[in-house]
């Protein structure tokens, strides 16, 4: 994990990590509240990844919002 651009001595654990770039946090709820937005937010700026995906399966039809972390370099 990172802050302030500097490598810290902790770790963070994804529910997926897909291809080493892609964050998949996985709900089970019966809507996605807005702390699970920033959840992954603050995950995709301590990893420096890129793209994260909150999956619900809480809900009759799955439902999922792609968050991306300007800070990140894109390539």
């Amino acid at each position: 994990m990172h802050y302030n651009e500097e490598k810290l001595n902790k770790y963070y654990v994804a529910d997926l990590l897909c291809y080493d770039e892609i964050i998949l946090e996985l709900k089970v709820l019966h809507f996605i509240p807005r702390n699970s937005y920033l959840q992954l937010r603050n995950y995709l700026k301590a990893t420096q990844k890129r793209l994260g995906i909150l999956v619900n399966f809480g809900t009759p039809s799955l439902t999922y919002k792609r968050i991306l972390n300007p800070q990140s370099s894109s390539r």
